[in-house]
């Protein structure tokens, strides 16, 4: 039986992945920080079949800890300060988190255990404003974010270790993906959010920035079977997982109301104090290389992981909406 670490467990991308994993023969080792303030939720139904472990990305020592207690065959590594706007708030400890901490986990693999497959989860955010639509691994680099750029400090570093020091390290540059486990600050999650509430009476209206903003969507429960697919191979390299669909986040509204039987129209502002610059980028991703080396490929459209969200915080807010 395989071993798999996972930082970011807890996270959406975290919680499928431990159960792909548990799926496939796998003895699944978690990290969650030490703060009173992390909540387990979305792998509270895993309990008891998966073993969580207290380390940090910023404690080198308590990194290489975790590897000699759970001495793993792979290591995920999802830990990640994720939302964006975060990162302008605390952009020294987005570089820290996001950057510093992958070096420190790759020198505990390499001091532990190097014989250890190393995922690394970076981010389509890398290329920032890019050069050229859709973008493959070749694509040049310009991140336009302090996350962006602390990734892609994350992305090198795991392939410096990779081409000098040997190991089995992979990244993967994945694009926006979603599912009903998505934190609610995201908007794809608010508009679903919303889209119940406003049909349950929980609330009236909502309001966004640019409407016109796109970005490429994918379902989280499919990204991380690329996660996994990379590990599997005979060489380790780099992959953009994304399906190469472009969608405005007025989409995501369309589809959310017309779910719960809703004219978006009457129940969606956009506020221009909201609008992002990043939201002008052109950020399409090319996954031919995964869908060759990997055979990988999306299972669920856009419109059917929206519409899974919306059935599922339509599900929360009736609850609500009882208890009211």
């Amino acid at each position: 039986m395989k071993t798999a670490l996972i930082t970011g467990i807890s996270g959406q991308d975290g919680s499928y992945l431990a159960e792909l994993l548990l799926e496939e023969g796998y003895r699944v080792a978690g990290m969650v920080r030490r703060s009173p303030e992390d909540r387990h939720d979305r792998i509270e139904h895993l309990r008891g079949r998966i073993s969580l472990h207290q380390a940090d990305m910023l404690d080198q020592m308590s990194l290489l800890d975790l590897l000699d207690a759970t001495q793993p065959d792979e290591i995920y590594n999802l830990a990640s300060i994720s939302f964006i706007p975060q990162s302008w708030d605390e952009p020294a400890l987005t570089g820290e988190f996001n950057g510093l901490g992958v070096v420190r986990l790759l020198e505990a693999i390499r001091r532990v255990k190097p014989s250890v497959r190393f995922y690394q989860a970076s981010s389509s955010e890398m290329f920032g404003r890019p050069e050229e639509k859709p973008q493959n691994e070749h694509t040049p680099f310009r991140p336009g974010t302090p996350y962006g750029t602390a990734k892609l400090y994350g992305h090198w570093i795991t392939g410096n270790y990779r081409d000098r020091l040997g190991l089995f390290a992979c990244s993967g540059i994945l694009y926006n993906h979603e599912s009903p486990r998505r934190g609610r600050e995201f908007v794809t999650r608010k508009i679903t959010c919303a889209a119940a509430r406003i049909k349950c009476g929980l609330q009236d209206m909502l309001v966004l920035g640019d409407l016109a903003a796109t970005r490429d969507w994918g379902y989280a429960k499919d990204y991380v079977r690329a996660m996994w697919l990379m590990l599997q191979q005979d060489t380790p390299g780099d992959y953009i997982i994304a399906s190469g669909a472009e969608h405005s986040v007025q989409d995501v509204a369309e589809i959310a109301f017309a779910r719960v039987g809703l004219d978006w129209r009457a129940h969606v502002k956009s506020d221009p104090s909201l609008i992002r610059p990043t939201d002008l980028n052109q950020l399409v991703g090319d996954a031919s290389k995964a869908r060759t080396v990997l055979g990988w490929a999306p299972s669920v459209t856009f419109s059917q992981m929206i519409e899974l969200m919306v059935d599922a915080d339509l599900a929360s807010a009736r609850a609500e909406a009882r208890n009211a």
